[in-house]
């Protein structure tokens, strides 16, 4: 594997290397050359794939010099799976233009997952598309992967910006028309022309005329964490007709926590179906996804043992055919490998059966019907084989047990009208733990045993949330466009009567045997074919602020959305709760439930009499109150002897006038409801009666706080005992109960999505109140501290710096709006920081310094003096030590 390998590496290597040097010359000499020749010099590289950070301005038909396409990159964040999004036909880093996050301006993950680890699971997607125009074969790719071919562009600003819209908060602007918590819709073109480089055979690149509206969607929820779905409206915007047309998804993934030389270890397959089960039936579900994973899951060093995939949800048509293409691009054509049938035969013209360069090659591609066996049993194929080309048996071996693979997705084909638009919808999805631990030995068997290795694989989770996606799509069951069609569905049946029928059959008396189902429930597994693009949600986070002060955490919030807002599905109200998370950075296994408020309510589980395997209890009705339980069940309404938890699976509620009505009863959750009693959480206004109007600026006076909220759902809980010095994180989120009578677990509001952060330390009104004077810490700052390692600096997930770029040194009981200057004691000036914040923020009275100066070095050790002015020209001073 090192021997297949050395090549690739050097390839790459030289590729960033070049690019590096574009980028420099970028900066020197941008007016010198002229954007066209820029262009020019980086789509001439074609050696080998490239990590294309910084990629060619390209023209609208002829008109380079008034054209600069608004490249932009964009982060899903909001769930587990963290993806780069572009809108030049691209998804991931690999094929980025822009570097920076458009909306946030911080550095994007190619594919991180799960949210936090730094491990990488894509180096880049690229969507293609191939027709037939008259008698010419005509290709576009958002890029080719292996060449810095790059076919589609957004146009100029404004009108070639992303678009982020969210459901998060009704009150924000990008709430109207969004459809998750995270939407990015983009537009782009293959409608440029000059400034792109020819194909490996010298061909220039002729567009299709196609625009493409693409949009993402990301949601936090516990069922929809783990992946991205995408919809793509292609618009046929030439004047020809495209015929024969395929579309495609090619994915390369590059699994590694560090992918310096991490990334010749993937190997690609794909899972037809995977089984599943509905109550107490088993069924074979068909799930359709193409997948990447390291070979081992990388045990011994940062742990990669996920997976990601692509499933197609959506085509222009339910009979199109549908090809699993899967290659090694190698600039060794004897290495540069992929599945080949054996007829009918095609020659790439480059010498390797893998890579498919121009056009014509990508098309047949995308065309040509194939389904890859999966990548691990390469070394199988034999030389008599009937369907498949024989592998060359000195590498056989090396890319059966990992390498550097892609993958394409493909399918058609379908003619485009002029002004027609087709759609396509396809979900980005991530698995967890496709390695199991139990098994860490299982690479052995590879390339000999590819049978045994796949047994020790666990796709259940990948195949439970490629489920889940395509249900996000279009909801079972549910008939959107209200034509009297809901989808398809199964019929789980768990108990059943057998008759036996005396009958003559042709003179002979005959016993039939007849079963007669008692005892079924109809399963939907798929809709009707509209797509919905939503699913079950949690209520609305409350509003929720934070005040510091020594030692504690004053969190203060309101709940008027998260206990007013129906559930989109079942249009209840079905809030059930609040929890209060405190952390010392941002990922989800940081956070620790400090404080939980949840309604008081049961579940009922009622005895199914027709299961097959008793006891069978099932839930059919949503939480009750205590109030209900006890006027359904009780003496009276007002019967406070009646207690549901009295009644448990082994000793149940019988119903006096209906024998067969047998149930049992549980809390849902912890039904911690008496606010600052059994739990921190209190009311601040416990009074207060409910609001004449639920729209704030339709209420009275007297029902609002000061800044303009209903006192009636506001809410406060101290976190103490908090160390001063460190940085905290808080949240505050809501819940529901879920749909127990169909088996969805309670939702809740992501942990890591609208985080705030302070130190426990005196807020400004405690420092103005007090006249507290600024201080520093620590103090003196000494290398030799262990502050990274002890927690002190360094620990936010989502930026990697080397240890010199994280040192801290911070400032204490600061004025919101002040300059903070360091000298040397020879009156120097080391650094200048303003520090401008709200009074109301939880940080305005605390700031950072980095220990770099001005000049951009890193602090030596020595004695320093600092000062801070406020806004009226009040200078406070004090010395800082610096041991380095």
């Amino acid at each position: 594997m090192v021997i297949n390998t050395a090549a690739t590496s050097f390839v790459k290597t030289m590729q960033r290397i070049f690019t590096e040097m574009v980028r420099i010359m970028i900066k020197s000499q941008l007016q010198a050359i002229g954007v066209f020749a820029l262009s020019a010099v980086l789509a001439g590289s074609v050696s080998g794939r490239a990590d294309m950070s910084q990629s060619p301005t390209k023209e609208l038909l002829s008109d380079m010099a008034s054209v600069s396409p608004a490249h932009c990159i964009a982060g899903h964040r909001v769930g587990q799976i963290v993806l780069a999004v572009n809108n030049n036909g691209t998804f991931g880093t690999g094929f980025r233009v822009a570097q920076q996050d458009c909306f946030t301006g911080e550095n994007v993950p190619s594919c991180e997952y799960p949210k936090g680890s730094h491990v990488q699971y894509l180096f880049a997607g690229a969507f293609w598309i191939g027709a037939v125009i008259g008698r010419d074969t005509v290709c576009t790719v958002g890029a080719d992967g292996w060449t810095t071919v790059r076919e589609f562009f957004p146009d100029e600003e404004p009108f070639g910006l992303m678009v982020y819209r969210s459901l998060i908060n009704p009150d924000a602007p990008e709430f109207q028309n969004a459809i998750s918590e995270e939407d990015y819709i983009c537009v782009y073109t293959d409608t440029f022309t000059e400034g792109i480089g020819s194909d490996p055979f010298s061909l220039p690149h002729h567009p299709l005329f196609v625009e493409v509206t693409e949009s993402s969607y990301a949601w936090s929820y516990s069922y929809a964490e783990d992946f991205v779905l995408f919809d793509y409206q292609i618009k046929n915007i030439g004047g020809r007709l495209l015929e024969n047309v395929y579309m495609g998804i090619y994915v390369d993934a590059d699994v590694c926590f560090d992918c310096t030389n991490g990334y010749s270890d993937d190997l690609c397959g794909f899972l037809h179906t995977y089984p599943s089960t509905y109550g107490s039936c088993e069924y074979i579900d068909t799930v359709n996804i193409a997948w990447i994973a390291d070979n081992d899951g990388d045990p011994a060093q940062v742990p990669a043992p996920h997976v990601t995939a692509t499933r197609m949800i959506r085509t222009p048509s339910d009979s199109l055919d549908v090809a699993f293409n899967w290659w090694i691009s190698n600039p060794a054509a004897s290495r540069d490998f992929g599945p080949r049938h054996r007829s009918p035969w095609r020659d790439f013209g480059t010498g390797g059966l893998g890579t498919p360069e121009g056009d014509v090659n990508k098309y047949y591609i995308m065309s040509n019907g194939e389904f890859d066996y999966d990548q691990a049993y390469t070394a199988t194929i034999t030389p008599n084989d009937s369907l498949w080309l024989y592998p060359n048996q000195e590498d056989a071996g090396s890319f059966a047990d990992g390498f550097d693979t892609r993958y394409l997705l493909s399918f058609g084909p379908f003619d485009i009208r002029p002004e027609q638009t087709l759609p396509i919808s396809f979900a980005y999805v991530a698995g967890s733990n496709l390695h199991n631990r139990d098994h860490l030995d299982n690479f052995d068997n590879l390339p000999g045993n590819p049978d045994e290795y796949y047994a020790n694989l666990d796709f259940s989770d990948l195949a439970t949330n490629a489920t889940w996606a395509s249900w996000i799509y279009d909801n079972p069951g549910v008939d959107t466009d209200l034509n009297g069609y809901r989808g398809k569905s199964r019929i789980c049946c768990t108990d059943s009567i057998v008759h036996e029928v005396d009958t003559t059959i042709n003179g002979e008396d005959t016993v039939i045997v007849e079963v007669q189902y008692t005892a079924c429930d109809t399963f939907w597994y798929e809709g009707d074919g509209v797509p919905d693009f939503r699913g079950a949600a949690p209520p609305p986070a409350p509003d929720f602020w934070v005040e510091s002060s020594v030692g504690a955490l004053k969190i203060r919030f309101n709940g008027l959305r998260s206990e007013t807002t129906r559930d989109v599905f079942s249009r209840l109200l079905d809030f059930e709760g609040y929890r209060v998370y405190v952390g010392r950075d941002t990922r989800n296994a940081s956070f620790s439930l400090m404080a939980s408020y949840d309604r008081m309510d049961y579940n009922k589980f009622v005895f199914d009499n027709g299961a097959n395997a008793p006891p069978y209890w099932i839930i059919r009705d949503v939480p009750y109150t205590l109030e209900q339980l006890r006027c359904l069940y009780g003496e009276s309404c007002d019967d406070t002897t009646f207690n549901p938890l009295d009644y448990v699976i082994f000793d149940p509620y019988e119903h006096p006038e209906f024998p067969e009505s047998t149930f049992y009863f549980a809390k849902q959750d912890n039904n911690t409801s008496e606010l600052g009693v059994d739990t921190p959480i209190r009311k601040i206004y416990p009074d207060q009666p409910y609001p004449s109007s639920l729209i704030p600026d339709s209420a009275q006076a007297e029902e609002l706080t000061e800044n303009g909220y209903l006192k009636y759902f506001e809410y406060e809980v101290v976190i103490d005992g908090l160390l001063p010095a460190a940085e905290w994180y808080v949240n505050v989120t809501a819940f529901d109960y879920g749909s127990p009578q169909s088996g969805l677990s309670a939702l809740e509001t992501s942990k890591t999505v609208g985080v705030d952060s302070a130190f426990a330390l005196s807020g400004w009104a405690e420092v103005q109140t007090k006249n507290l004077d600024v201080f520093v810490y620590p103090n003196p700052y000494r290398i030799d501290g262990d502050y990274r390692g002890r927690g002190f600096e360094g620990r936010n997930p989502h930026i990697i710096r080397p240890p010199d770029r994280t040192r801290v040194i911070h400032f204490a009981n600061l004025p919101p709006k002040c300059t903070i200057r360091i000298f040397t004691l020879d009156g120097d000036l080391v650094r200048e920081l303003v520090h401008d914040r709200s009074p109301s923020d939880p940080q305005a009275s605390h700031d950072e310094w980095n220990m770099i100066t001005r000049n951009t070095q890193m602090v030596v050790s020595g004695l320093y003096y600092w000062t801070v002015e406020d806004e009226d020209g009040r200078v406070q001073t004090g010395k800082l030590a610096i041991i380095m």
